[in-house]
């Protein structure tokens, strides 16, 4: 979570016929791959309904991005892709 000075990102004031206040948020989830539209519609009024209710950040100023990648683009630790598939052994 970074937090940033007012009027230091660049944010339209109106898009898509939603005007943003002063101070929106901006929630960048990464993901795997394979969630419906439906699934991620629900996401995102879910987290804009707690931002309202926790934080009192308007619905309008919560500006949501997925990022979704393959389990193997994803290391956990030492170097390691722990999802990605073992490559075959060649035969001896």
């Amino acid at each position: 979570m970074t937090e940033h000075a007012e009027g230091s990102l660049f944010c339209s004031p109106s898009y898509l016929g939603i005007t943003h206040g002063r101070a929106p948020v901006f929630v960048q989830i990464f993901l795997n791959r394979g969630r419906t539209l439906a699934q991620k519609k629900a996401l995102y009024a879910r987290v804009a309904d707690l931002l309202l209710e926790s934080a009192r950040v308007p619905r309008a100023d919560v500006i949501i991005s997925l990022v979704e990648v393959e389990k193997e683009d994803w290391s956990f630790g030492d170097g390691v892709a722990q999802y990605a598939a073992v490559e075959p052994k060649e035969p001896a």
